[in-house]
């Protein structure tokens, strides 16, 4: 979203269309936000796309990191634990595993694994690899450039694996960390075995409600009660918009945690399932958004009802379905749906391109992110500044380079004696000496952005680096986020700082020859 000081500072424009910036505009601009609240910067919405909610007449939203946000050390220490034992207890892992413990800093979403070398990677929006790891060491950049860039390398092969959810995150730990315990103790691993039992433990103790039970047994310790859940859902409520919950979660795990996340917030709200016009569990996501499966209704014990669902009802339960026979059943479909949820693929990529509803992903890590850029903002400033610098001082190189190509060509070409030869081998002698002058400039220029990008993004993840950049690009699952997500945020209880009805408007963007034009004639100079 724009911020709030946009405009502050423009000279107003020439010709009609200038009121916008005149001292009433500008007065309101600066003045306190409307109904005395800013919106923080990690609560923001932040958009791709220009969405126009008054547009949208029905919202739905996953259950799972979306609507339920989850205590994240806590639930994947959990599920780390558990999957290490289910290897060790069924499919035939050394008893040694049991003493591994979950290294949560060594785990972002967007990585890859590549079960042919047991690496990890992350990569830019080029797919090219910009770090990898085998087990916890940095694999070496010779050898990262002979695996991944020496030749094209398609990450789209069941040869890799990708880590773009949280529930995921525990398994690139397991991988990393059975490596490093197996490959020290001398054993040779079968990497795609590994991350296969891997994989399939951790859906078994999902599948069969080993993880579950565990959490419905303590939800306080693994799920947030957000307290601006209710109202934000109440606030798209009272704007006419009819909601609807999708989830792959099961009715006994669904009541369990939406009753904790939602029973008591609003008065006006006695049971969670008040808040939704229809309830839809065990959807089967991705298939749902292609598939021609039935809707189901349940009854309190999960058991099938007799009969097509020919209509949804306020506080009954729904199973299956499929994303034509929800729009025909709320009588919206299209743009007039807008889908929340967390799984760049299950979630938005899967409804983007089966469907034309607007989406909006919820990525709980964005708040820590963004806390950490606005720590080091300074930092950041200097880093965009010298960049900046190095373009200019790259073109002014240039230019000394063919000046001095020139000048050496043309004393070349001077007899011994001829007057002009002084004056040429002072010119020459002067460009090489500004030439070396730019060239430690630029030295000290590099040097200082690397250090300054070091430490901001080791510090914020020290093998890593940030979720959402990869050296000056956008890492693999930015990229995504920009591509698939309408809109993105790091909670649905975000829309409770917006209007249901407002027109989110995306940034102008800036190609590069755009940017280049912009930086020698800012909008609003009126200069001449």
């Amino acid at each position: 979203m724009p911020g709030r000081d946009d405009l502050a500072g423009n000279e107003p424009l020439p010709g009609p269309g200038a009121a916008y910036l005149d001292p009433v505009i500008r007065a309101i601009l600066d003045g306190p936000r409307a109904g005395g609240r800013d919106v923080p910067a990690s609560r923001q919405l932040f958009v791709n796309r220009n969405l126009r909610m008054d547009k949208v007449e029905v919202v739905g939203f996953d259950m799972d990191y979306t609507l339920a946000i989850y205590h994240l050390l806590q639930l994947e220490e959990l599920a780390y634990d558990m999957t290490v034992e289910r290897m060790v207890e069924r499919r035939g892992w050394p008893e040694r595993l049991r003493g591994l413990r979950y290294l949560s800093a060594f785990v972002i979403r967007g990585l890859v694994v590549d079960k042919l070398t047991g690496n990890i990677c992350k990569m830019d929006r080029h797919d090219h690899v910009g770090r990898a790891y085998h087990g916890l060491a940095a694999v070496p950049r010779e050898e990262r450039y002979r695996l991944y860039r020496d030749e094209r390398v398609a990450f789209s092969t069941p040869r890799f694996a990708w880590i773009d959810t949280l529930f995921a995150l525990p398994e690139a730990a397991i991988f990393a960390q059975v490596i490093d315990l197996e490959e020290t103790a001398g054993k040779r691993l079968d990497y795609d075995r590994l991350f296969t039992d891997i994989r399939e433990s951790m859906d078994q103790i999902h599948a069969d409600g080993t993880l579950k039970t565990r959490v419905k047994a303590d939800l306080a310790r693994f799920i947030v009660r957000d307290p601006e859940l209710g109202p934000a859902l109440h606030k798209l409520r009272s704007s006419g918009k009819r909601l609807f919950l999708l989830t792959n979660s099961h009715l006994d795990y669904t009541e369990a945690v939406m009753r904790h996340v939602l029973d008591g917030v609003l008065p006006e709200y006695p049971s969670w399932r008040n808040y939704f016009d229809a309830v839809i569990t065990a959807s089967g996501k991705p298939g749902f958004f292609s598939s021609s499966a039935p809707f189901v209704e349940l009854d309190e014990t999960e058991a099938p009802v007799p009969g097509e669902v020919r209509g949804f009802e306020r506080g009954h339960t729904y199973s299956g379905g499929n994303r034509g026979e929800l729009e025909k059943l709320l009588g919206a479909g299209g743009d007039r749906v807008l889908y929340v949820g967390d799984h760049i693929y299950g979630d938005i990529l899967r409804s983007k391109k089966s469907s034309q509803w607007r989406t909006c992903l919820v990525i709980e890590e964005l708040e820590r992110e963004i806390d950490w850029l606005d720590q080091h903002r300074t930092e950041l400033e200097e880093v965009a500044g010298l960049e900046e610098l190095r373009l200019r001082i790259d073109d002014e190189s240039a230019a000394h380079r063919a000046a001095l190509n020139a000048v050496e060509r043309r004393v070349d070409r001077l007899a011994a004696g001829d007057p002009s030869l002084p004056l040429m081998e002072a010119e020459r002698v002067r460009l090489k000496r500004e030439l070396e002058s730019l060239r430690a400039a630029l030295r000290d220029a590099n040097a200082r952005v690397a250090g300054l990008q070091a430490a901001v993004e080791s510090g914020y993840n020290r093998y890593w680096g940030l979720t959402f950049k990869e050296g000056s690009e956008n890492s693999r699952i930015g990229e995504q986020i920009e591509d698939y997500a309408c809109v993105y945020t790091s909670r649905a209880s975000n829309f409770v700082f917006y209007s249901p009805m407002q027109y989110l408007r995306v940034l102008r963007r800036a190609m590069p020859h755009e940017a280049s034009a912009l930086r020698l004639a800012p909008w609003g100079n009126s200069s001449a």
